[in-house]
Formats: structure tokens, sequence, C-alpha cells
């Protein structure tokens, strides 16, 4: 089974076109007008090992915020479609990743229900020119339309832009994780039977 989807989402404010492959190697490419965020999600491809390839025209004359919201959103559904009744994924997946003298730990459950918790504060209210408060809420943007419970925890770090990375990478590695096949779990992952 081919575990891909394609999303074309178009807003008053953004026009997201994304094709992501679950079970690929990092490859595609991410145009979202945003450096920054390219760079985050050239980041989350490669340790998710999926194939992304995403083109966004967003509003950004306005500011970052709807470009990095939709983003969220059109990966989040893309997860949630490519992974369909989600039968025989581990479901779970954790990763504590260690940035230079960051230290961030990422926990996911694909389970079907969304819960979120983040708590990886970033004093700097800038990256560069990317304002730093959009990288939660590119997660919960995600998290939402993924229906997954995402729990990211920043132990300790500084560095504004070693944790964006550190969240980016272990979360990747934690999608990564429960969106893998199991050969032992041959149907869905739920005493319920369903997710």
């Amino acid at each position: 089974m081919t575990r891909t989807a394609q999303i074309d989402r178009k807003t008053n404010e953004t026009h997201i076109r994304l094709t992501l492959s679950i079970d690929g190697s990092g490859g595609g490419k991410r145009r979202s007008g945003i450096g920054f965020l390219d760079h985050m999600l050239d980041l989350f491809a490669k340790h998710a090992a999926v194939d992304l390839d995403l083109e966004a025209d967003g509003d950004l004359q306005v500011d970052d915020h709807h470009t990095v919201e939709d983003i969220g959103i059109a990966i989040g559904q893309a997860l949630h479609e490519a992974l369909g009744d989600r039968a025989g994924i581990r479901r779970y997946g954790h990763f504590t990743l260690p940035m230079d003298e960051c230290l961030v730990t990422s926990a996911v459950d694909l389970g079907g229900r969304y819960a979120f918790e983040y708590q990886a504060p970033i004093a700097a209210a800038k990256i560069g020119t990317f304002d730093s408060e959009l990288i939660e809420h590119f997660w919960q943007s995600l998290a939402v339309n993924a229906h997954c419970n995402l729990h990211v925890l920043l132990h300790h770090g500084k560095n504004s832009h070693h944790i964006a990375e550190a969240v980016f990478k272990a979360t990747a590695r934690a999608i990564r994780m429960a969106a893998e096949s199991d050969a032992r779990m041959t149907g869905i992952p739920s005493t319920k039977g369903v997710l």
C-alpha cells in the first residue's frame, strides 16, 4: 500500500499545494516564501523520512502567520489521509533529541484524537525575521489536522535557532517512529478495533 496524499488548500489568505509520502527518504522541495520555515520543513522531511513537495502562496505582505498556520494544517491533513485506517502502524512514537546545548523530547500518538501540550518556550521574539511564537502554532495546527496527540518538552536550551531545530527534528523522529509499520501489529493498534 502506498501511503501518500495530495492536498490543494485555497483560502483568501493562502494557497497551499503539497504531496506527501510517508514512506520516503526526505525528498522533495519546500517553497513557502519563508526562508526559515523552509529550513525547518527540510529538517522535518529528512528526519521523518517523508517525501514532501510543498508550494505555498500566502499573504506575506501582512505577516507570516497565515502561511505558517495553513502549511501546518495542510501537512496535518496529508498525514491523516496518508495514514488511512492506521492498521499495522506502531501508533506511538517518541524521541529525545540533543541539539548542541538544547534537549527536546517529543511524543506522539497517531490514535485519531487531538491533544496538544507544548512546553518549549523561546525567549527571543524573533529568529532572524521569523516570529518564534509561530513554531508552537505550526505544530498545534498540524496536530489538530493529523488527529494526533502531540507533546513537546524543552528540557533545557538557550539558543533560539537550536531550540526550533530540536523541536522540528525530535517531532519528525517521533512521527516517523509512530507511522512505521509494525510486523507484529496486523490490525488496528487499539483494543477498541478502530481509531
